[in-house]
This record gives C-alpha cells, sequence and structure tokens, in this order.
C-alpha cells in the first residue's frame, strides 16, 4: 500500500490506572493503533510512521507498518536446519546411509560456524555433532552429558545462518572444505562427492521449506573430484591365487580354535558364488540346495552388514535388511559351482549352523564382523603370497574375491546379462566397473585369431 494512502494522526493520552498513549493511523482506509508506557515512546513510533511516508514507503495493510518497521523473523541457523534435515530423511535411510548423512552434516555444520568465544576442542565438536547431534533420538529428546550439552549449546549459538548458504562465495567454501580431512590431506574422491551430495539433497529440502527460491548449491561452477569407478586389474586374484589364498585361510588361529576354519566358506562365496560380502554373511542352510555332485544354488534374499549400533533401529552393530537395491522380498537364485558346493557342505558338517540357521559365525556363535574377517583375511594373504604379491593391491580386501569373481566370469565369456543377473547388478554398472577387466578377453580373441591364421599360413 502506498503512502499516499496513509494517514497519521497524534498522540492521545488514555485515562487509565497506568498511564499509556495511544498512536493512531489509517492504512487504505483501515485504522491501527498502538500504545505506549510513555509519551516519548508514542511520538518515537510516530515519527518513524511519518518518516516513512516522507520517503515513500509501502504499508502492509495487514500489520498497517512501513516495510522499515516491519520485524523480520531470524533466519534459521544452518545447525537447527540440519537438525531437521536429519530427522526427515533418518527413518526411511538405511544404517550405511545414516552414517554418510550424519558424517556430511557434522562437516558441513562445523564449516558454518562463527569464530566465537568459548569455542570446544576439536575432537569434542566433532563427537558431540556425530553421536548426540545428527543421530535419532536427538539432544532434545535425551539426557545429555554435561559437557555435550555445553558443546551443543555453542553450536547452536555459533552457527551461522542457513540463508549464508545463498551467497555464493560461501557456499563455495564450504564446498572446498569438504575436500580436506581433518589432518589436512585431501579427502578421497567418493568421499567429497556424497558429502556434496548430502549438501544439494539438503539445500532441495530447504527449497521445500520455503527457505530458498532455488538450489544455491547447484548453481555454483565448482570442480568435482574425479572418481575411479572401474575396478583395478590388479586386485583381481587368478583361480591359482584363490585357491592358495582359502588353503590359506584354514591355517588361520589353529585347528582347534578354527578361526580361519570356520571362514573358508564364507571367502570361498565371494569367489566362487560372486557374493557381497554382507550376503555371505547372512546366508543359512535353508538358503541352499547342495546336491552331492554338480553344481547347487544359493537364493540369496537377505544381507547382514556391519553398520554400528548407532545408525540401526535395532540398536544392533549388524542390520537385518534385504538385499542391496532391491525391494525388501526379492530373492536373486545363483547357481554355484561344485567347488564351493563341496565346500559349503564340509562346512555344515563340520560346523553345522547358528540357532537361527545362518552358515557363519565368530568363535562366539554371533553374526560375522568386518573387522573379524578383515584381519584373518590379512593373515592369509602373507601366508599364501610372496612378500612382493603381499605389498600388491592383489586381493587386498575381502570384496576384491567378489570382483575376481565376476572378471573371471566375463573373461571367460559368459555373457555379461548373465554375469550381471548373478552378481545383482545392472549390465550398465557391471560393464562400467569391470571395463579395464575386459581387457583380458582381447587377449584370448587375439590368441584364437592367431591359431586359426596361423593353420593357414
Amino acid at each position: 500500500m502506498k503512502s499516499l494512502d496513509v494517514k497519521v494522526w497524534g498522540v492521545r493520552k488514555r485515562n487509565t490506572k497506568k498511564p499509556s498513549y495511544d498512536v493512531r493511523w489509517i492504512v487504505g482506509g483501515n485504522v491501527f493503533s498502538d500504545q505506549f508506557r510513555t509519551k516519548g515512546l508514542a511520538d518515537n513510533f510516530r515519527s518513524k510512521l511519518l518518516r516513512a511516508m516522507r520517503d515513500g514507503e509501502e504499508f502492509d495493510t495487514v500489520t498497517g507498518l512501513p516495510d522499515s518497521m516491519v520485524e523480520k523473523a531470524p533466519s534459521m541457523t544452518w545447525y537447527a536446519f540440519a537438525v531437521k534435515y536429519l530427522a526427515m530423511k533418518w527413518p526411511h535411510a538405511a544404517p550405511n546411509t545414516r552414517d554418510g548423512i550424519n558424517e556430511s552434516l557434522t562437516s558441513v555444520t562445523v564449516a558454518l560456524l562463527d569464530d566465537r568465544p568459548g569455542r570446544p576442542a576439536d575432537e569434542l565438536l566433532r563427537k558431540a555433532l556425530r553421536n548426540w547431534a545428527f543421530v535419532l533420538p536427538g539432544p532434545g529428546d535425551r539426557e545429555l552429558p554435561t559437557e555435550i550439552a555445553n558443546t551443543l549449546h555453542w553450536v547452536a549459538k555459533a552457527s551461522r545462518p542457513l540463508s549464508d548458504l545463498g551467497d555464493a562465495a560461501i557456499a563455495r567454501a564450504v564446498l572446498d572444505s569438504l575436500k580436506l580431512k581433518l589432518d589436512g590431506t585431501a579427502a578421497a574422491a567418493e568421499t567429497v562427492r556424497r558429502k556434496r551430495r548430502t549438501l544439494v539433497n539438503a539445500m532441495h529440502y530447504a527449497v521445500d521449506l520455503g527457505e530458498f527460491t532455488e538450489n544455491p548449491v547447484t548453481s555454483i561452477r565448482w570442480k568435482k573430484p574425479k572418481v575411479v569407478k572401474e575396478v583395478d586389474p590388479r586386485v583381481v586374484a587368478n583361480p591359482r591365487q584363490a585357491r592358495a589364498l582359502l588353503t590359506a585361510v584354514s591355517y588361520i588361529g589353529g585347528y582347534r580354535r578354527a578361526r580361519g576354519r570356520r571362514l573358508v566358506g564364507l571367502f570361498a562365496s565371494m569367489y566362487y558364488g560372486g557374493f557381497r560380502p554382507a550376503e555371505a554373511v547372512g546366508l543359512k542352510e535353508a538358503d541352499l540346495k547342495l546336491p552331492e555332485e554338480g553344481w547347487g544354488t544359493a537364493l540369496l534374499h537377505r544381507t547382514r552388514p556391519s553398520v554400528g549400533k548407532l545408525w540401526t533401529d535395532s540398536g544392533e552393530t549388524h542390520d537385518d535388511r534385504g538385499l542391496k537395491n532391491r525391494p525388501v522380498e526379492e530373492v536373486r537364485p545363483v547357481p554355484i559351482p561344485p567347488q564351493l558346493v563341496a565346500i559349503l557342505r564340509e562346512h555344515l558338517d563340520v560346523f553345522g549352523t547358528a540357532t537361527d540357521g545362518r552358515l557363519f559365525t565368530n568363535e562366539r556363535g554371533g553374526v560375522v564382523g568386518s573387522s573379524t574377517y578383515y584381519r584373518v583375511w590379512q593373515e592369509a594373504r602373507v601366508l599364501a603370497l610372496p612378500p612382493a604379491v603381499v605389498a600388491s593391491p592383489l586381493a587386498a580386501r575381502p570384496y576384491d574375491l567378489r570382483h575376481s569373481a565376476l572378471s573371471t566370469w566375463l573373461i571367460s565369456g559368459v555373457d555379461a546379462t548373465e554375469v550381471a543377473e548373478r552378481a545383482g547388478n545392472s549390465v550398465e554398472v557391471l560393464l562400467s566397473r569391470y571395463a579395464k577387466c575386459l581387457d583380458g578377453r582381447q587377449e584370448i580373441a587375439n590368441h584364437r585369431i592367431e591359431e586359426l591364421l596361423s593353420e593357414y599360413e
């Protein structure tokens, strides 16, 4: 409403027990008034109205006030928004995803803190954010240790406004901070991309809440670090090396303790069946068809990834989920070769199963943790491989056994569609990840062509 439609009357004293003074004015035909304890305050308010009229300000027809006198709500801080965003994402996110969101929000929150007196130590700051602020139930729903409560109170006061991310320079500085680890060295490219992805998704939510008209992060020209998606062919073990490694696993921890022997079938499932580690850990006897001769079948439908108690709804270290990127009840039948059938039959004869039917357990009968089978694998590499090969990337991680399996299938000429179906991948992902490993097929093709040509020489 333009100032020409505004009329301001004088200050009038009200006859009440406590002295008060009225200021009345009209905006667009609507009468507004406000009361003040002293005449000076009333005169000051009236002067502001008159000044706004002279300056040609627009008056709001609802509040009756000019733009300069409307009290704007303080901008939501990044920290307050991040807590709200986490509460929205948490119930529908997988445990590993929750961990990634938590880590990303922590990094951005630290980058958006003002230099305020009383800053806690960096270690305490990250502990408070990682273990208390960005998990559910949140800090407002449980009792906090005193030092954690004080730290989060400081964070709430020091956090910059969410609207600051609308400034391209600030948003770019936040993105640049994601490229560094705590010690100042460069972070892994995949880590940086994951954190940026979380920030972009959070800003989409901010747009939904009306905090921004468009996502302020996606408009920034910022060079994303390149992520190597192809499997390094150096990690792929050939069949002879794989057999040597599986044999070495059986010697780890001695015969009676059987720390390694009880895990031979776990690693064999990754190599001969192409299982993901979490799929092998969750394998049950009821999921297997193990004939005395020939090929068998594994009906994969559950995974038991190690994720940590903070991230699971059950409060247990291992989550119990369906297959990766699949509907909860989907089953993936995987043919397993006679070598794996024999190993699993022997495992069942010697070790039996856990109470819930799982094939593989730790020494106490619980779910096998990733740290447990990783340690066994590292000891087996030292036992099975020459020192120069131990220092190489060859089968450096248990997951590399799956890479070896899929690479072997592709190189042997199995159709990519069949390999993708057994592995639980799309054909596009399979071929892009194993592109370098397919070089072995060229060597086989070259050899066959050479043999054919030599017959006519």
